[in-house]
């Protein structure tokens, strides 16, 4: 019984391992409140779902609205909490600090031409 214990926790283990991760160029433009970083990794069309904006955008206005937001909100510090993938899409979960708050984001990518692009940005209240 113990060994088949041991077997699932190592094929858990690896099947983790086979998970893309969330390229490191989202995380480091969230943490230094770059929308231009972000727009690097933007689809052609992005949902945004943030306190005072929430529809789709082309991925020109959709930078705007990030650069807007970064410049109300000075970031502080970004930390990638969960992340995931089923197929080709992957997801995050994050924490944000900011000069004015702390945010909960979440965010959406789905491979096009083999590049994993934003699909979805969420940016929420996170009130602890």
């Amino acid at each position: 019984m113990a060994a088949a214990g041991l077997l699932l926790i190592i094929m858990s283990l690896l099947a983790a391992q086979d998970q893309p991760s969330i390229p490191s160029g989202i995380a480091i433009a969230f943490r230094s409140g770059s929308a231009a970083g972000l727009s690097e990794y933007l689809n052609s069309t992005v949902e945004l779902v943030m306190p005072d904006k929430e529809d789709f955008y082309s991925k020109s206005v959709a930078e705007t609205i990030l650069k807007d937001f970064f410049n109300r909100h000075h970031s502080r510090e970004f930390v990638i909490r969960h992340q995931g993938a089923r197929g080709d899409a992957q997801y995050a979960i994050a924490n944000l600090e900011t000069d004015k708050g702390r945010f909960r984001v979440y965010f959406l990518l789905k491979k096009v031409n083999g590049n994993p692009l934003i699909h979805q940005i969420r940016i929420e209240s996170d009130n602890e």
